[in-house]
């Protein structure tokens, strides 16, 4: 039905230029209609972010085989979200033509009603992010399960009542009420002094970036409990420990990012203080108290909003003047110290609970301490189109976010390996995020495979059984059996070197690399296995860190793909005169065999340089790859 009308938002022949748009740029849209029928009018129907959408007609501009082409141009005129579809009115009858039913963009529908409309990024045109980040790999530590720098391993300042483990390959558990509640923390004694003494061990990887996981005083061993802002927990170290780390750092040309948790703090903090553990007067002592107006309280004290419903979390009110001049704007607000403390930027905790108001102004204030500074966000969907509360979010129009986590990433390739669609599937979603993000915000996702909030890359990889089928003890004991870990494993190196080889900031999350396992949170939390490292793993992680750290091409090279068929995906990463080819096939029992079409300027000699290094010649116009069973293969056109 939809073959006589024709739009491509991925084809230039149909919209120019291709993807997001800087604020004020000119974007030409074509729509193709077969000569089958007669026409009556092409109208384009676009609007602006929420506003009343408008319809402009658009012109025959060309005939071409039997095809017309109607054209009309538009101008990005304001930063935020352009959608537009078309309607066309042929034979006296009304046709609409948009987004496809996966949204995805590309090739578009005909729909007999208003359809899913196509996407346009705009954003501000002097938007930058800072060229260490995009260039770097990033890693991410949980401090309390890396390492304990102490002397014979004491653990210094443990919390009263809290769990020590004797052991540090214990795995991780939590004592909890009849309601879900923590009783009692557990601790392994993980320390900034830890994360100091591996700095040589981080460098040796490749990590150009440290991100922590919240490190201020709190009663929790995750530290979103936040409970003094401006104190480094005594059982991770104290300020000046903080210092020497990020100074130390940056002689290893190392940055250290801190996870900021903004939208709530702790019940047990200086300024809620419902436990009286502090001197201060909190919010739930008193009306008093000069943190009063950061919480929203429903019926004072004991009914207040909490983050997720949970009363140890008070959310806060982040607009409240006095809450905004001790995070942001005060002269040693809690960004700007930690700031001039070493940090190199911020990961916020929940942006999607986070005003844009307020990450617009932190944004304006990192800016102003350091130019070079980064804020990244959490988020878990498509960040371009992001709604919450019932509003699109502003995270990449240019004015707040440097980057975001890249949830859709993980789940793009974890489904793609697990075989949940072929490749061609997998391009075209990546092709989405291509569209949808604008450019410098593409070569710095933070491309994250793991993280403290899903299940260890390697148990889903290894197909370990669906945790919620298991009871807890099963979970917190399962382990791979070596047939499931050796498909994890191989698994796992496609995933990496795919992750090293595609734009964007590689994230690794600490244990990775190393070969840990764990179901969701505890048992995604445990403790680097130093001395009982997966060596071959670790040995594969670090010769892919280094191809991608030692090619510009991998940092920020041009993309196109050229293999999406099946069970292989491949494409080239080009960037000046380094050209590279990455070929990866996911058939887990059988070779794969790719016959590739090369344009001219991309024929001649290739070498192969991952995971061999080895010459070959290319005849005629095209490169035949053979691909054992979950092999990946990195070529370089030899100059």
């Amino acid at each position: 039905m939809g073959e006589w009308i024709f739009h491509d938002s991925h084809d230039e022949k149909y919209r120019s230029p291709f993807g997001a748009v800087p604020c004020c740029q000119k974007v030409v849209l074509h729509l193709g209609i077969k000569r089958l029928a007669q026409v009556e009018a092409v109208i384009l129907r676009i609007w602006e972010n929420n506003n009343k959408a408008r319809d402009l007609k658009m012109s025959l501009e060309k005939r071409q085989d039997l095809v017309d082409f109607y054209g009309t141009e538009i101008t990005a005129a304001e930063v935020g979200l352009y959608w537009y579809y078309f309607v066309i009115i042929s034979d006296g009858r009304v046709y609409y033509y948009g987004n496809n039913e996966e949204k995805l963009g590309g090739q578009g529908t005909l729909w007999e009603q208003a359809p899913p409309a196509f996407q346009i990024t705009v954003y501000q045109d002097d938007f930058e992010v800072p060229a260490w980040f995009t260039n770097s790999v990033m890693y991410q530590i949980f401090v309390d399960r890396f390492y304990n720098g102490q002397a014979e391993g004491k653990v210094e300042n443990p919390k009263p009542g809290c769990l020590l483990h004797a052991r540090w390959d214990d795995s991780p558990c939590y004592l909890k009420e009849a309601d879900g509640t923590i009783q009692r923390w557990n601790f392994f004694g993980g320390n900034l002094q830890g994360v100091l003494k591996k700095l040589p061990y981080l460098k040796e990887l490749g990590v150009g970036v440290i991100y922590l996981n919240p490190i201020f005083e709190a009663p929790s061993n995750h530290k979103y409990d936040t409970a003094d802002y401006k104190k480094i927990d005594p059982m991770f170290g104290d300020q000046e420990i903080f210092r020497e780390l990020c100074a130390k750092a940056r002689e290893l040309n190392i940055r250290i990012i801190l996870d900021g948790v903004f939208s709530h703090t702790g019940s047990d903090s200086i300024y809620f203080n419902m436990e009286g553990n502090y001197p201060e007067l909190g919010a739930y002592q008193s009306k008093k108290s000069p943190y009063y107006s950061w919480y929203r309280f429903k019926k004072y004290p004991d009914e207040y909003e909490s983050w997720w419903g949970i009363g140890s979390l008070p959310n806060v009110h982040e607009l409240d003047p006095s809450y905004l001049e001790f995070i942001l704007h005060g002269q040693d607000s809690v960004v700007k110290h930690w700031l001039k403390m070493g940090a190199a930027g911020w990961r916020l905790d929940v942006a999607d609970e986070l005003p844009d108001e307020f990450i617009q102004e932190m944004r304006r204030v990192m800016k102003k301490v350091d130019p070079d500074s980064l804020l990244l966000g959490e988020v878990w969907e498509d960040a371009s189109h992001k709604i919450s509360y019932g509003e699109n979010r502003r995270y990449l129009w240019g004015q707040e976010l440097d980057s975001v986590m890249n949830y859709p990433f993980r789940q793009i390739l974890l489904e793609f390996l697990l075989g949940y669609g072929d490749a061609h599937l997998l391009q075209r979603r990546l092709m989405s995020l291509y569209e949808n993000y604008p450019r410098p915000h593409f070569y710095s996702n933070m491309n994250l495979i793991g993280s403290h909030d899903v299940p260890r890359i390697l148990t889903l990889l290894g197909e370990a059984p669906l945790e919620h089928t298991l009871k807890e003890r099963k979970r917190e004991k399962f382990k791979l059996n070596p047939h499931q870990r050796r498909l994890g494993l191989a698994r796992l190196k496609l995933l990496v070197l795919f992750q090293m080889t595609f734009p964007g900031v590689p994230a690794i999350y600490y244990g990775d690399e190393a070969g840990l396992e764990g179901y969701s949170d505890p048992y995604n939390r445990g403790t680097y296995p130093w001395g009982k490292e997966d060596a071959d793993l670790l040995a594969f992680y670090k010769k892919a860190i280094a191809l991608r750290n030692n090619y510009t091409a991998f940092q920020k090279g041009r993309w196109l793909s050229l293999w999406d068929k099946g069970e292989v995906y491949g494409f080239l990463r080009i960037y000046q005169d380094e050209v590279f080819l990455v070929v990866l096939n996911r058939q887990q029992t059988a070779a794969q065999k790719v016959t590739l079409e090369l344009s001219p300027e991309h024929q001649g000699f290739w070498k192969e340089v991952f995971p061999q290094e080895k010459a070959g010649q290319l005849e005629g116009n095209t490169l035949e790859i053979v691909l054992r069973p979950l092999e990946g293969k990195v070529f370089t056109k030899v100059k």
